[in-house]
């Protein structure tokens, strides 16, 4: 009888012992919890209502010499870009030409997310370099160049969100039901027109 009892009990108190341990959080031994000081650092998107948007405010004239100190290097005096660095400048009309160009003035749907990446990653390089006030002007410079707000408009956290953008309603939700489209796999069009060859004297290559 002994020889059953003490396996039986040892088999209780494993089973006991996992059941606890099921229910606590797992640790590795290592690392310790995080603090919301230590989290804030990083705790630093805006959303496109302009949430999280910090105190101050600038207009483009204070943004123009702030701009030309640390963007202008990349981007031009006016946004229109230099060698391989984005424009800036520019108008929905942009996205419907033969080589589209995603500008700020043309793609970007929220003055609010401008904000945002600005502040996050620019200058190129030097990311986070800016203080809020820097960047307020500047975004203000960007959207005053692309003719979106007179350049002595103030730029903060009430006024930001309430810029309309050229191409706000360029964009649609992902979740609407509407997109859903069936495809088409027959006659889908009348007629086709070829614009261009890859080569106007084509090699044919024959089995020999």
């Amino acid at each position: 009888m002994y020889n059953w009892i003490k396996p039986a009990i040892i088999a209780v108190l494993l089973v006991s012992a996992l059941t606890s341990r099921a229910d606590e959080p797992h640790r590795y031994g290592f690392g310790h919890p995080i603090s919301a000081a230590q989290i804030k650092p990083w705790d630093i998107d805006i959303t496109p209502d302009g949430r999280g948007l910090p105190p101050g405010g600038a207009s483009a004239d204070e943004g123009e010499e702030i701009y030309l100190q640390r963007c202008a290097a990349c981007h031009g005096d006016f946004g229109e870009g230099m060698g391989r660095f984005p424009v800036l400048i520019g108008s929905p009309a942009d996205l419907s030409a033969e080589r589209p160009r995603k500008t700020v003035g043309g793609y970007w749907p929220y003055a609010t997310t401008l904000w945002d990446y600005i502040n996050r990653a620019m200058p190129f390089g030097y990311a986070q370099s800016l203080t809020a006030q820097q960047v307020y002007a500047i975004t203000a410079y960007i959207l005053a160049v692309n003719d979106i707000i007179d350049s002595d408009q103030i730029m903060n956290a009430q006024t930001l969100p309430a810029v309309k953008m050229p191409n706000r309603n360029g964009f649609i939700r992902g979740d609407q039901s509407d997109i859903h489209a069936t495809a088409c796999m027959a006659n889908c069009k009348n007629e086709v027109t070829i614009k261009s060859r890859a080569s106007e004297n084509p090699i044919n290559i024959t089995d020999e």
